[in-house]
């Protein structure tokens, strides 16, 4: 009778520590073929581990989590210093890195399979579709260089043939490694490996694009994704008690209405300052004449301070009647509107992806904060709306990229388009008829 009491106080404790943790019997259970990921060493600095030693672990956290995103920041904002091209390059970096992070855990997960060719073949699709994102990129913004050179002009009418025949090699490539007793699991690692691409590298090549458009559409939705990020944090640390969401245990509704309200002050604010520049506010186009990118023109009406007037309840509020502001700031509510409401939930699903393989971070890149797909997780989601914004609320028709198609026609196709044009100004009374022009 005793051995039985033993065992059954021993079955309890064992319920207990799996409700302690965080997981259900039901999820223990339901996850138990999936191999768990090694969980990374604490890599904290020494230094800050001598320096912070008498404070609880809650803390000593707190201490780390601030120094490095202080340490971020300020890099952040050395590297706008140095201008478009290292920010691409810092772009292309990052993409990488998360890549690799998204990869190593399904490798970590499924390794002891030995699947052959499985990390070479991620590698190899990664290179496939950068090399087609790029190509478009080149082919876009570079088109009188393109043209200037003949291998880069063959590379660039042939691109997409090229780039599908590359992506056609991978997949046989694929197709020859399959093994009989891992179909299953080839198929699953294929589909990871295409689903990494899809989040990571399309994301990254919709940011590349937004900074075409002007530094401001780079850095203004991104500072709001790291300003929502603190203050959240800091909202939810000193006033946080109610529970947000399951996925993600330590975000409160606390945190998420702070971060929200705090993003859009911190939103219409940074877009006041930067928008009466015009290295932030003007598109980046290479210079054919320098060889180099240049940030020059004549800002458009978007970054114009305008009158606005107020509504009574405001006004009865203020004593104003109108309020002077840039057309570009109320667009920044609706940037850090997103940030701060639908962003979170590129955090929330990479925590779901987490939990599902039973790891805390990515990976130990930045001591406090996990991995680098970790301070990324919601600046992808916030790169597909900005580039859907601009697309649908701000970008009209390129008059420049209309000339580098029209130069790129045959001589008989260009005369018959100069034609039809002016025969349309002339009939708008915008150029003299030609009986006129004679006389």
């Amino acid at each position: 009778e005793t051995e039985g009491k033993q065992t059954a106080y021993a079955h309890c404790n064992s319920e207990l520590k799996v409700e302690k943790d965080g997981v259900s019997d039901t999820e223990t259970k339901a996850d138990s073929g999936v191999p768990e990921v090694p969980v990374p060493a604490d890599d904290t600095p020494e230094v800050l581990n001598k320096a912070l030693s008498g404070l609880s672990s809650r803390w000593k956290n707190w201490w780390v989590r601030g120094i490095l995103t202080l340490a971020m920041i300020s890099f952040f904002f050395f590297i706008i210093y140095l201008g478009p091209m290292v920010l691409m390059m810092i772009v292309l970096c990052v993409q990488i890195k998360c890549f690799q992070e998204i990869i190593t855990i399904g490798y970590s997960v499924y390794h002891s399979y030995h699947l052959p060719w499985f990390r070479t073949l991620s590698w190899y699709f990664l290179l496939c579709v950068n090399y087609f994102f790029y190509g478009e990129t080149v082919t876009d913004y570079f088109f009188t260089l393109v043209q200037r050179e003949e291998p880069l002009r063959i590379l660039s009418k042939y691109h997409r043939f090229i780039s599908f025949a590359l992506y056609l090699t991978g997949f046989c490539m694929f197709v020859l490694s399959l093994v009989k007793k891992h179909y299953r699991l080839q198929f699953y690692m294929f589909g990871w490996t295409h689903v990494t691409l899809l989040i990571v590298v399309t994301q990254s090549h919709l940011i590349i694009h937004n900074l075409f458009e002007g530094m401001i559409w780079f850095i203004v939705p991104i500072s709001c994704v790291i300003c929502n990020d603190i203050m959240a944090y800091m909202f939810g640390f000193f006033f946080g008690r109610t529970p947000l969401i399951k996925l993600s245990p330590k975000k409160t509704w606390e945190g998420f209405i702070g971060g929200f309200f705090s993003t859009i002050v911190f939103g219409i604010i940074l877009s006041y300052f930067m928008a009466g520049y015009r290295y932030f506010v003007c598109p980046v186009e290479f210079n054919n004449d320098s060889n180099s990118f240049q940030v020059d023109c004549e800002p458009s009406d978007l970054f114009q301070l305008q009158d606005y007037a107020l509504p009574s309840v405001l006004e009865s509020v203020t004593g104003w009647t109108t309020v002077r502001l840039y057309p570009f700031q109320i667009h920044s509510i609706a940037l850090s509107s997103f940030a701060s409401i639908v962003g979170p939930f590129g955090g929330f699903f990479a925590s779901g992806f987490k939990r599902a393989f039973k790891i805390k971070d990515f990976a130990n890149t930045i001591p406090g904060h996990g991995g680098i797909m970790d301070r990324f997780d919601c600046q992808y989601l916030m790169a597909t709306f900005v580039n859907v914004y601009i697309a649908s609320f701000i970008r009209g028709p390129n008059p420049s990229k209309v000339i580098q198609q029209l130069l790129a026609l045959r001589a008989d196709q260009q005369l018959h388009i100069f034609n039809s044009l002016k025969a349309h100004l002339v009939e708008k009374g915008l150029l003299p008829a030609l009986e006129e022009a004679a006389a």
